[in-house]
């Protein structure tokens, strides 16, 4: 159906797994109000709730938000996967090791994966070519703010003021007393940033690389 609509995608999955608003409810932990208010499309789940309402009726996030999915085709997650929210470079710039879903507003896509992270790792869509050619431009990445670099490790940091960046970690040992690193572009064309001369803030780790293939 093209014109449908999140509360239509709601209450249509809602009816087949035959349960009540109230019930619905119940196991996202909100009130049977909050999902009558979304079936009419008076307010749209968002965050965590959007994650727990897509477990509970047993579908992929997409399928409410975009309808992606046909109803005879959606399914639950694994039991040990779990859905990364994608976020931009800007937000990345503010995000924080106690940051999660509960930060992001609005319409949220997420990627799926099943390794063992945090609930304040995020999903980074790789741009420009500063990285190539192990990263390449539309490649996805998941960050951990929880996990600290080692050497050789690839970093989402900030540069002062500037939007988040993506590098290799390099330590350069200890500096008038500090530790100092440098973040390293695998292109040679794009220049080094060393935190003794630049306010760099280090704020996650790579965790996963998903490469997608591309056709020219």
């Amino acid at each position: 159906m093209k014109n449908e609509t999140i509360g239509m995608r709601i209450r249509k999955r809602r009816k087949e797994l035959k349960i009540t608003q109230a019930k619905l409810g119940a196991k996202i932990g909100v009130q049977g109000a909050s999902i009558s208010q979304w079936e009419d499309d008076k307010t749209k789940p968002t965050g965590e709730n959007l994650l727990s309402l897509a477990r509970a009726l047993q579908c992929p996030p997409e399928y409410i938000q975009h309808g992606e999915n046909s109803a005879s085709n959606v399914e639950i997650a694994a039991p040990d996967s779990k859905l990364i929210p994608v976020i931009s470079y800007v937000q990345a710039g503010e995000w924080t090791a106690e940051s999660s879903i509960r930060n992001l507003e609005g319409d949220v896509d997420y990627l799926q994966t099943n390794i063992d992270v945090s609930d304040s790792a995020f999903t980074l869509i790789i741009r420009g070519r500063s990285m190539e050619p192990e990263f390449h431009e539309g490649d996805a990445v998941v960050i951990d703010p929880n996990v600290f670099p080692l050497p050789g490790d690839f970093v989402v940091a900030k540069n002062g003021e500037d939007e988040a960046l993506f590098k290799k970690y390099r330590p350069r040992g200890i500096v008038d007393g500090n530790e100092v690193f440098e973040l390293v572009p695998l292109n040679d064309d794009w220049p080094i940033l060393r935190s003794d001369t630049s306010p760099i803030r280090l704020i996650g780790t790579m965790m996963e690389h998903r490469k997608y293939r591309r056709r020219r």
